[in-house]
């Protein structure tokens, strides 16, 4: 089986599938030198507990039927040109199965006037990738130091993390595995408020209890008061999540509001418009136009929708953040191997893993089994959930795997016929044919420990390489 993508959807499928298949191979591609994915890039730098299971990651790459391959995009998608990706059609004739394990490479874009023109304007997605030292966010032009104001559009625990990024004292971040040209822009930040904002409200809003409670308790740190109308008179009839959140709002944060140096603040019932450039006629943010809305009956139903009443208002802010969610993107060369894609979801189609496409395009249902395909994490069912859920989703699909390989019934791969698949052992030759240079896991290892090495300087667990030049320098 070839995985695509060695982040934890790819690892717990994999570790899924070896353990219960004696006579399994799990060749893992990577368009980075480096594995973990999410768990590397996407977690926050203070949640080290939540990074945990990168221990059973290295436990299934340690079993000699599994093959990390490193260093090597599949399919030509930016930003790495055709000539250094391997086609996905290559991979076709060597393998039985190919799980599709890629995650969320794009993030939502609002579509409204200034987003993609005004300087201050991000997404969260390259504020996370950057501070996390994902290369293709190592340039990211923040200018913190311009910015007194910051508004965070989206209310998911991605929003707060970012919020809380922004608001933390640099001093409290220079133990984690946080990049040094991070907290050097964080200390020359000038940001001392951020609002979160939403277009529904609070018993709407995606975040948990414990990323609200982490913001509540940042030493220095005040928070605006949620507008009475927006809370429920009787919270205790409700589920327990919305009810622990209530009860933590109504604690209150831990630094008052007279003694805070920060300020940060929910705003609900809030679209976005536009983005307005500064009065000083530059190419920056100076404000965001909102549209007010309101909400459907019953406004405390978690599913009661927004609608807008038409009445506007203007937020100053010299720094912007979209937080609505990420999005899949197709692999070049899916139709060579017969690969649905649905753009508007931004995910494969498929029934528990098993990827599948309408016998008729035209008219939909009933859907087939593509032969051999399988999805797993973010690409199968969209980027919901923590690392927890993408673990048990992991589990399910390998459990399909597992299910259609014993039982026979269902078709696999066979762009290769009936004949024996060799897997890497195959398609190693074409990769070296193409110059390009390929990452072991012993590789990764000396990578791993040349970064735990510069982390000693900052006393710190590692400090990352922040691009691919300087990871693959180690092995020269």
């Amino acid at each position: 089986m070839a995985v695509i993508g060695a982040g934890p959807a790819g690892f717990y499928t994999a570790y899924r599938v070896l353990s219960k298949l004696a006579n399994a191979k799990v060749d893992m591609y990577e368009s980075l030198p480096v594995p973990y994915g999410l768990v590397r890039f996407g977690v926050a730098p203070d949640h080290p507990e939540v990074k945990n299971c990168q221990d059973k990651f290295n436990q299934v790459a340690q079993d000699p039927r599994f093959t990390y391959i490193g260093n090597t995009p599949i399919g030509t998608s930016w930003p790495h040109p055709p000539h250094r990706s391997l086609p996905l059609a290559v991979l076709g004739p060597h393998y039985d199965a190919l799980l599709l394990s890629y995650g969320a490479s794009k993030d939502r874009k609002l579509a409204i006037p200034g987003e993609d023109t005004l300087a201050g304007v991000h997404s969260a997605r390259a504020f996370v990738g950057w501070y996390n030292g994902l290369p293709e966010y190592r340039h990211l032009k923040l200018d913190l130091h311009l910015a007194e104001e910051a508004t965070v559009i989206g209310q998911g625990n991605v929003a707060l993390d970012v919020a809380r990024m922004l608001l933390s004292r640099p001093g409290d971040l220079g133990t984690t595995d946080i990049t040094e040209y991070a907290i050097e822009e964080l200390r020359r930040s000038r940001v001392r408020r951020v609002r979160v904002v939403g277009r529904r409200g609070l018993l709407q809003a995606a975040f948990t209890v414990k990323e609200l409670r982490e913001l509540l308790s940042l030493q220095g740190v005040g928070f605006h008061p949620v507008h009475a109308p927006l809370l429920p008179e009787d919270p205790g009839s409700f589920p327990r999540a919305q009810k622990r959140i209530m009860q933590v709002l109504q604690k209150g944060p831990k630094t008052k509001l007279t003694d805070a140096e920060k300020l940060w603040e929910l705003c609900f019932l809030r679209s976005p418009k536009a983005f307005i450039p500064s009065a000083s006629g530059s190419a920056r943010i100076g404000a965001i136009e909102f549209e007010k809305n309101r909400l459907e009956e019953p406004m405390f139903s978690p599913n009661s929708s927004a609608i807008g009443t038409g009445e506007t208002e203007m937020l100053p802010t010299n720094l912007a953040f979209r937080s609505i969610g990420y999005l899949s993107e197709r692999i070049p060369g899916f139709e060579d191997l017969g690969i649905p894609f649905n753009e508007k979801r931004g995910l494969v189609p498929n029934e528990d893993g098993r990827v599948v496409k309408p016998l008729d395009p035209k008219a939909g249902d009933p859907v087939i089994p593509v032969p051999g395909i399988y999805a797993s994490g973010w690409v199968k069912r969209g980027p919901t959930g923590v690392i927890a859920s993408t673990m048990y989703d992991a589990f399910d699909t390998g459990d399909r795997i597992v299910s259609d390989w014993t039982g026979g019934e269902v078709e696999f791969m066979r762009f290769g016929g009936e004949e024996k698949k060799f897997g890497w052992e195959a398609v190693r030759h074409e990769v070296s044919s193409r110059g390009m240079k390929s990452i072991s896991w012993a590789q990764w290892m000396k990578i791993d420990e040349a970064e735990k090495e510069r982390g000693k300087r900052f006393g710190k667990e590692r400090e990352k390489f922040t691009s691919e030049e300087e990871m693959l320098a180690v092995l020269e």
